[in-house]
């Protein structure tokens, strides 16, 4: 360290330090102000000065030594008398810098964590949780958020009931109540991971919205009496499944259709009416020719690994996987032979036809989906006597508990399969003709 009077040529000479850095006090009018030489040959300006409030020495950095737009030995000397008369008034300039800065970055982290941003975090985190709901969530909020440019736009840890009830009065004006239900069920989820990211490493989509608390805990979506009533009366539609007769029919029917839906459909009840969205994900890498069996990798609900979910195949369902997909595609689920998975609307398409044609016929009172098949399963399976627990391992549903995940290795392979015959039994049985009219050969 050294006193002199700055001049480019004195500081040009200035030699460089072996490590680290040296700091060099100009012998001028203006106090504190030094230069700082690097190892590197890098040289700054800065302001040394002790802050009058706290008492504390500040090294203020004014700016790099060199030819324009770098500071020249005027121009530096400039700046430091400018900031040493702050100083000399009982200012604090070194931080006063830095708290504008802090300012900026704030808002400048304002404009991009916004309500928006905040929801697309939230399906970006579904999506790397592999969350089959994720595309779901992303439409929801496409139309009823991201379409308002000024709601997206609102700094997501100042929006306020009153600035998202506009959204939620539009739809219970529709008498869209269960969508209203769900929206808010996004948001309210949205915030909470925000919320755990501040304490979380694995949730760092949400790095940066700095969200303490959720400022939508107060929205609710009421239903009056009638849709209440309403609400009530399709749970119980929901609990409806198809009766042995029913089903038998509607066996008969995808028995005998010869398309790649009649394929589907039968592949979809001869495994157990398996979820539709899980079934759309299988591919060759998923089916066990040697087993006879697929594997389903079940994300449903807060599993953050996909259950492994291990299905046999009886010889009808392993006919129904090669007449839908044939030789070519890699897709199991499908009715391009195998180019694209079939989704939920074209599995929903095909049953409600079935359906559609029963309820023609009288064979059904009313019309059913692929959610019916899947409880008609259950049901009618639980009334043979087949246990919950082996139902719960067939159908992946209750495989939370500490039992199953840590102490129960057991794959009920023999169970299911097993369960899978009863079920195809039930199809065709013996000595019921119920609601199919029987073919009989003339004499």
């Amino acid at each position: 360290m050294a006193k002199f009077h700055f001049t480019p040529e004195a500081i040009d000479a200035l030699p460089v330090p072996a490590e680290g850095h040296r700091i060099d006090y100009d012998d001028g009018p203006v106090r504190g102000l030094a230069l700082q030489t690097t190892y590197a040959g890098a040289r700054r300006f800065l302001l040394v000065y002790v802050a009058k409030e706290s008492g504390r020495e500040r090294r203020m950095v004014l700016g790099e030594y060199g030819k324009a737009p770098k500071l020249s030995v005027s121009a530096g000397r400039k700046l430091a008398a400018e900031k040493r008369a702050l100083v000399d008034l009982g200012r604090d300039p070194w931080l006063e810098a830095k708290e504008a800065r802090a300012a900026a970055e704030e808002a400048a982290a304002r404009t991009t964590a916004t309500l928006g941003g905040l929801l697309d975090a939230y399906v970006e985190h579904l999506q790397d949780g592999g969350k089959s709901s994720a595309r779901q969530v992303e439409k929801a909020i496409e139309r009823h958020i991201t379409s308002r440019k000024r709601l997206a736009a609102t700094p997501a840890d100042s929006v306020t009931v009153d600035d998202v009830m506009p959204v939620f009065h539009a739809l219970a004006k529709e008498g869209k109540l269960r969508e209203a239900e769900k929206l808010r069920a996004y948001l309210r989820a949205a915030y909470t991971a925000a919320r755990k990211a501040r304490t979380d490493a694995t949730l760092h989509a949400f790095a940066g919205f700095r969200i303490h608390a959720n400022p939508l805990a107060d929205l609710d979506v009421s239903r009056p009496k009638q849709a209440a009533q309403k609400a009530a009366t399709n749970a119980r539609e929901r609990k409806w499944a198809l009766s042995e007769a029913q089903l038998a029919a509607y066996w008969h029917r995808i028995k005998a259709d010869i398309t790649a839906e009649g394929a589907m459909l039968r592949f979809h009840l001869l495994t157990g009416g398996q979820r539709i969205e899980q079934l759309a994900r299988l591919t060759d890498r998923d089916h066990d020719e040697d087993q006879q069996t697929i594997t389903l990798h079940d994300t449903k609900g807060r599993r953050t690994q996909a259950h492994v979910h291990v299905v046999p195949l009886l010889p009808e369902a392993a006919a129904a996987l090669q007449a839908m997909r044939g030789d070519a595609g890699d897709y199991l689920f499908t009715l391009d032979g195998g180019a694209t998975a079939a989704g939920y609307h074209r599995a929903w398409e095909a049953v409600r036809a079935v359906a559609q044609a029963m309820l023609e016929a009288g064979e059904v009172d009313r019309l059913f989906t692929p959610g019916t098949i899947r409880k008609t399963v259950e049901t009618r399976l639980a009334a043979k006597g087949v246990p919950d627990e082996v139902l719960s391992r067939l159908l992946s549903h209750g495989l939370g508990g500490v039992q199953a995940r840590n102490y129960n290795a057991h794959h009920y392979d023999d169970e299911k399969r097993g369960a899978l015959r009863k079920l195809r039994a039930l199809c065709e049985p013996k000595g019921k003709a119920g609601n199919v009219t029987p073919i009989r050969r003339k004499a």
